[in-house]
């Protein structure tokens, strides 16, 4: 029988190391083991560490309608600005077309849109006229509303030569062709009898009819430095008892004086406006309304505010004209401007609602 084996064993070698394998994934639908569990947990923050989760934000819906709308919210408005236009009415003067005829004037009316005529009894045989006057009249459509007695110098010869029957012929060619004013100049002071009874006689031929006799503002006249009285009584009407008056625009202006404060001055007595403009040279200009420093407008806004019903003529200068387009441009210039400013703003208060 042997004994062991003397030789020794050869040596084992060492055992490489595993590389460590992929933890495998789990394949059961149920809860991970504990020590799963409390690895997540303890790498899982907590609810209260974690930020609110954000949902997108939802298309608004429109609400449906009710079944009783309630009614808008009402607007309440202060006031409105509104305009008042009196019932005056704004006529043409026939010496506003001069070096042209009184036909003239009456065609130009019509086209420019004017209300009506006031004759100038002038050295045109045609406004000496009634019945031709009246003819035009009915021709064109255009009433007269206003005779404008032949008083001026170079009328002193028209109808007669005395200004009692001046002034009567003046009557009845107003009471012919309708109209309602006959505008007259106070005598001039070579008239002593006319000027000692004018009061006392517009008083008698006022009492045998209803037509308006309006006296008419004039002026002083002068020459270089000197200055003397015309016109008898006076040229200013507020220094008599005439119970209506005619204000003339330009003749304020060779006057100097306030056309506005004349305006108010006289108050009811104002019946009849010649509207013109003038730069306060001692000659008469008659200027289109707006082209000279007259307060045409305030004038006319101040008739406005109180209601005028008398007539605005305008008896403006186109001589200096070169043809007829230029004419019929300043007459159309001098009515827009009277219609622009014959009217009053008027505040009316409004309450409503608004669609």
């Amino acid at each position: 029988m042997s004994g062991p084996s003397t030789t020794p064993a050869a040596p084992r070698k060492a055992a490489t190391p595993r590389k460590p394998r992929a933890p495998r994934k789990s394949t059961t639908t149920g809860a991970p083991s504990a020590a799963k569990s409390k690895k997540v947990t303890e790498a899982a923050p907590s609810a209260a560490d974690r930020p609110a989760a954000v949902e997108p934000a939802k298309p608004r819906r429109r609400r449906r309608a009710q079944s009783a709308p309630t009614a808008p919210p009402v607007a309440v408005e202060p006031e409105r600005q509104a305009v008042r236009v009196p019932s005056a009415k704004v006529a043409l003067s026939t010496a506003s077309v001069y070096p042209e005829s009184t036909a003239a004037a009456f065609e130009i009316a019509r086209r420019l849109g004017y209300d009506g005529i006031e004759l100038m009894v002038f050295t045109d045989a045609v406004s000496q006229d009634p019945d031709a006057v009246r003819a035009l009249s009915d021709y064109y459509g255009v009433p007269v509303l206003a005779v404008h007695s032949p008083c001026l110098l170079v009328t002193q010869r028209v109808w007669s030569t005395d200004p009692w029957e001046k002034l009567q012929r003046s009557q009845r060619a107003a009471e012919e062709l309708g109209a309602s004013t006959v505008v007259v100049h106070p005598p001039f002071r070579w008239q002593r009898d006319y000027a000692r009874d004018f009061e006392v006689g517009l008083a008698r031929m006022r009492d045998e009819t209803d037509i308006i006799f309006a006296v008419e503002n004039m002026y002083p006249w002068r020459a270089r430095s000197r200055e003397w009285a015309a016109y008898q009584p006076d040229w200013d009407p507020r220094n008599q008892d005439y119970p209506k008056v005619t204000l003339d625009l330009s003749h304020t202006a060779v006057s100097g004086t306030s056309a506005v404060a004349m305006a108010q001055d006289l108050g009811d007595r104002l019946a009849h406006l010649h509207l013109a403009d003038g730069t306060g040279l001692a000659r008469d200009e008659h200027l289109v309304p707006g082209r000279g420093n007259q307060q045409c407008a305030e004038v006319l806004e101040g008739l406005a505010i109180q209601g005028f019903s008398g007539t605005v003529v305008l008896e403006v200068s186109t001589r200096r004209a070169a043809n007829r387009a230029e004419r019929e441009a300043d007459l159309a210039e001098a009515l827009a401007f009277a219609r622009l400013h014959l009217a009053a703003p008027l505040v009316v208060p409004v309450t409503g609602s608004r669609p």
